[in-house]
């Protein structure tokens, strides 16, 4: 947590740096020199990236939100203010049918609370409610309460679609937390390849000048050699079409790296007015990752994981969703409660009161549909074969691309000292072959060999650096495991999605 702390601290400095520096620049160019952990951190707070992560989790945190409320108590009212009726209707007066008009109006409330039982699917509420109604042909009013009655609605061998749903909306909710926590360090990966984009394209220039100054130097050297017979002719042409690639890739250079600069401010959401300048990272965290404990760390942390478990509870929601389907409807209702019905209003909720009970079966059974629900059944149990077969080989896949991972990422480290070994005695090599080329030791061919060679070096280097930091996100990514603190990052989760 401390970390943490410190290091946004350090980032909201950074920040505020950019945005006086703006105020005070107008939209003159600001530099601004920034390592690979500081170009993450603003990634996290300002990127658009960042920006859909942090909502795609709140979507899934309200869905979860609304979920829960339905497992709590609810309490509701409806009324009809009003309701005018205007019929004619048969009745029997002295012996004969009489069609006698009637107006009425009429308003209803009710007060409901209900509440749905998990483990069985029920349904019990508790409500109350007034009724008022007038006779407008002869002026009667009539009033009518149930002060309270408790009811309960049980369906017998259906599809529980409570029961299932508990087991669902966790998961899918511990899912969207660790997809959000993983989703950070893959914009920690991306981070890093605009990053060292941009270094790559730095790097480049400063070869491609120290390219065209050496050319230039060389060509002017190859002259005053070719003017005394030291150099012939078809080696100063050579020299010449050097300085003249120079001069082409340093304009190519200056071109990728303003297209460089423009994707990572683009991606961090600075204006175009900002110059970053990379600080490559000097070195890299010396440590091995157990195979054993990275497959661990990514059973226990991978949303891939409670995603397998997902699709195979649902292949079981399924089938039972089939079979309680299937025609055969029984279910029980029943009320017990209390009305009255009377022409006072002040009486309507004074004693005595009626008794009002109500008990129902209700049953329904299929006579023939062809075999309709059975094949459903069949289909939903076949369904569920094939997501059992297609969850093994994603556990497959999945374990051996955690291997995979782990290999690549602990060879990484070795490639990463020997590229900037061969960088160095590529340097010096270069050096000696310079010296001995001014000293008319050796010729342009391999003069111009080992300025390959230091060029191809000094990328290699920069690309190895890129590789292992894109492999340690990566890692990180895929087990959520800081495996160079020791930790895990879900205990980071609580404070970020405060933040």
């Amino acid at each position: 947590m401390a970390k943490i702390f410190l290091k946004r601290i350090a980032l909201l400095l950074v920040i505020n740096v950019i945005i006086f520096s703006k105020a005070a620049a107008q939209k003159e160019e600001i530099k601004l020199n920034m390592t690979l952990d500081q170009a993450i951190e603003i990634a996290f707070e300002q990127s658009i990236l960042s920006f859909k992560q942090k909502h795609m989790y709140l979507a899934r945190y309200w869905e979860f939100r609304s979920y829960k409320a339905e497992r709590l108590p609810l309490l509701g009212l409806s009324s009809t203010p009003i309701n005018y009726q205007s019929t004619i209707s048969s009745r029997y007066i002295n012996g004969e049918d009489v069609l006698v008009p009637s107006k009425n109006l009429s308003s209803n409330a009710t007060l409901d609370l209900s509440q749905n039982i998990t483990a069985t699917g029920a349904r019990v509420s508790v409500f109350s409610e007034f009724r008022r109604l007038e006779n407008l042909e002869s002026g009667n009013i009539s009033y009518s309460s149930i002060p309270i009655s408790v009811g309960i609605s049980q369906p017998i061998g259906g599809y529980n679609r409570f029961k299932w749903r508990s087991m669902l909306e966790p998961l899918k909710f511990e899912q969207a937390k660790l997809e959000y926590l993983q989703g950070l360090q893959e914009l920690s990966g991306r981070t890093t390849n605009v990053f060292f984009n941009l270094a790559k394209a730095e790097i480049n220039l400063g070869i491609a000048e120290t390219n065209l100054s050496n050319a230039d130097t060389l060509y002017r050297i190859g002259k005053g050699r070719f003017e005394i017979g030291t150099v012939t002719q078809d080696e100063l042409l050579d020299l010449e079409l050097s300085y003249l690639n120079a001069n082409i890739n340093l304009s190519r250079a200056k071109v990728d790296l303003e297209q460089a600069r423009s994707t990572i401010n683009s991606f961090l959401g600075f204006d175009e007015n900002v110059h970053i300048e990379c600080i490559l990272p000097s070195s890299i965290p010396e440590f091995k990752i157990q195979l054993d404990r990275a497959l661990a760390m990514a059973y226990e942390n991978n949303p891939d994981v409670l995603n397998f478990e997902q699709r195979l509870i649902q292949a079981d929601s399924e089938i039972a969703q089939a079979k309680g389907t299937d025609g055969f409807d029984i279910g029980i209702r029943g009320n017990f409660g209390y009305n009255k019905n009377t022409d006072n209003f002040d009486e309507v909720y004074s004693s005595p009161f009626e008794r009002d009970q109500r008990l129902s079966l209700t049953l329904g059974v299929p006579i023939i549909d062809w075999g309709k629900r059975r094949g459903q059944v069949q289909m939903a149990r076949s369904n569920k074969e094939v997501t059992e077969a297609e969850v093994r080989q994603a556990k497959i896949d999945f374990e051996q691309n955690v291997f995979l991972q782990v290999m690549e990422f602990n060879m990484q480290e070795e490639q990463v000292k020997i590229s900037a070994k061969a960088d160095t005695i590529a340097q010096l090599g270069y050096e000696v072959t310079k010296q001995r080329f001014l000293i008319d030791k050796v010729d342009v061919i391999k003069l111009n060999s080992a300025r390959n060679s230091v060029d191809a070096a000094k990328r290699s280097y920069i690309q190895s650096l890129q590789t292992y930091w894109t492999n340690y996100f990566n890692i990180r990514r895929i087990t959520l495991f800081d495996f160079e603190g020791g930790q895990s990052l879900i205990k980071e989760l609580d404070d970020l999605l405060q933040n």
